[in-house]
């Protein structure tokens, strides 16, 4: 523990009311937030681009009961909210936490709409991750999306956010329910030209043109090592830089943005229920806002939980491999996965951060988990259909998949028993000419067909399809994890609290350096970033006026 008169070796570099640190989504809107209250604001990145995780994702974000969804004609009010999110919890959720992110969701819009240049849209038809359960949506409604924003006000700022430009709506692309991610070459030129960007840069952007247009400069290259107390209150934060060590002082605050753990390998081995390899999120998410929270004594929550997805590893054309996203290919007809032993083992169109629980599954007779390895398996009608992996329909598959004539040598090459394989894909064709899944149920929910085939969506033939004509291919499927759940408990305003239940105060906690509010459910696509904007925003503003 650190008091702000010890000796540190750095000077004081500035002083505000309020210090964030973290530039995601979360992170922008609680400095935001404390700005439009009054406040002066300190934001510091441990990076050296802005964003996080956030700009790379598709930047949308869940809302229950928003405004967009009732001017479309779309039934939704709390108590169908509340009875969702409760249905999904398994009593993970703290009722208040919950309460209040449903609650605070028309002020938060609001908000955004009058104090920041971000403005947002509904995704058209856009189901819930569960909507058969009480009070979900099959039909859409609370998932918005930024509208395309002009980064021309950015400066130099723009090539500082994470990725590279991101000119689309979710609808538009794949995982958007039928988009194809390729747009017409006028609509693409004058996007361009225009600097419009969507999607999480699209987010970022506009978060930080709000920042800078309040005169909130991000201090990229500054992790935040430990914090400063004084007298039970946290007083404020020493950073390290490649310039040396700094203190920062916080008059009223200092918010924890910094992300989850999942790229902190031994956070990851004491606290995650299940394994996880190759997250796709930014490597500077390795728990260094848990960590310090946990040496002023912080109350931990959520800490096995994560926003679950599986990932491959996709080779680009410069021969090096990344961690993909696997949300389409596991959906359309003509695709299964199996463990080692060549079996089936869950719904492959199941909402992505569902699907994590069936990789956890432990075998205690072998002692290792049961479905990790796994693999997917296409055939070529599927490939040539609809085309996968950023290939266009009617044309062969990416080269690093494995290829392989027939099963039993796909069997061999993949390291499963060729019996078992052929009598898994057999028993799921069977399934298919039934036009149902007996085992896994895939196909019945509306979800289940979302980014698979839309000219059956609705109906089982949206993601039903056989797996019958050669040649066939796999790829590995690894579980992952789009960011940790765990951290610091807070109050409803994030005020991270003591292990007896007290409020650490001046310190604060958004995004996935908190314990998730939702626990362990994950109600829809933006699931992540509609309670993180929620939560920021009330602590952004508490932070300021106490």
């Amino acid at each position: 523990m650190l008091r702000a008169d010890d000796q540190m070796g750095g000077a004081v570099v500035e002083r505000y009311d309020v210090v964030v640190l973290g530039t995601g989504a979360a992170g922008l809107t609680a400095a935001l937030a404390a700005a439009s209250a009054g406040a002066s604001v300190g934001l510091f990145e441990k990076a050296d681009e802005v964003g996080g995780t956030t700009a790379r994702s598709g930047g949308i974000i869940w809302m229950p009961g928003n405004e967009y969804a009732a001017q479309a004609g779309v039934t939704d009010n709390r108590e169908q909210a509340l009875a969702y999110l409760n249905s999904l919890s398994n009593g993970s959720m703290r009722q208040e936490m919950v309460e209040a992110f449903v609650d605070n969701v028309a002020p938060t819009l609001d908000w955004l709409r009058n104090e920041t240049p971000l403005r947002l849209k509904l995704v058209p038809r856009y189901p819930d991750y569960h909507p058969e359960h009480p009070g979900g949506l099959p039909g859409g409604g609370r998932s918005l999306e930024p509208e395309l924003f002009s980064t021309d006000g950015l400066g130099p700022w723009l090539e500082r956010i994470v990725g590279d430009p991101r000119r689309l709506y979710v609808h538009e692309i794949p995982s958007g329910g039928g988009g194809t991610g390729v747009i017409d070459s006028e609509i693409m030129q004058e996007r361009t030209a225009a600097a419009q960007e969507g999607l999480g840069r699209g987010l970022v952007a506009a978060l930080l043109q709000g920042c800078l247009d309040r005169g909130i400069e991000p201090r990229t290259g500054m992790r935040a090592a430990a914090l400063l107390e004084v007298g039970g209150r946290v007083d404020g934060v020493r950073l390290e830089s490649a310039s040396g060590t700094h203190q920062v002082r916080a008059d009223k605050a200092v918010v924890i943005a910094t992300g989850g753990f999942e790229h902190a390998p031994e956070l990851v081995r004491d606290f995650l229920r299940g394994p996880i390899g190759h997250p796709p999120g930014v490597p500077s998410n390795t728990g260094d806002g848990l960590r310090m929270a946990m040496r002023l004594g912080a109350r931990l929550s959520a800490m096995h939980e994560a926003w679950w997805v599986p990932v491959v590893l996709a080779q680009a054309a410069d021969g090096m491999s990344a961690p993909a996203l696997l949300l389409r290919e596991r959906t359309l007809p003509g695709t299964l996965m199996v463990n080692g032993q060549g079996k089936r083992f869950t719904n492959e169109a199941a909402n992505y951060n569902a699907l994590g629980a069936a990789f956890h599954a432990f075998d205690v007779t072998t002692f290792s988990y049961a479905n990790d390895p796994a693999w997917l398996v296409l055939d070529d009608t599927c490939v040539k259909k609809y085309g996968v992996f950023g290939t266009t329909p009617g044309t062969e598959a990416p080269g690093w998949l494995t290829r392989a004539d027939t099963l039993d040598e796909l069997a061999e090459r993949i390291g499963v028993p060729a019996d078992a394989l052929a009598a898994t894909v057999k028993r799921f064709n069977d399934g298919v000419q039934a036009g149902h899944d007996p085992d896994f149920h895939r196909g019945e929910s509306v979800y289940d067909g979302w980014v698979g085939d839309q000219n059956h969506y609705r109906t089982p033939r949206a993601t039903l399809g056989t797996v019958a004509t050669g040649p066939f291919y796999a790829t590995r499927v690894h579980p992952s994890t789009l960011g940790t759940k765990g951290g610091p408990r807070t109050t409803t305003d994030g005020q991270v609290l003591r292990v007896d239940n007290t409020v650490i105060d001046g310190l604060y906690a958004v995004g996935n350096a908190m314990a998730a509010p939702t626990g362990m459910a994950y109600g829809g696509a933006g699931g992540t970033l509609g309670p993180a904007i929620v939560f920021a925003h009330l602590a952004g503003r508490h932070a300021a006026q106490h």
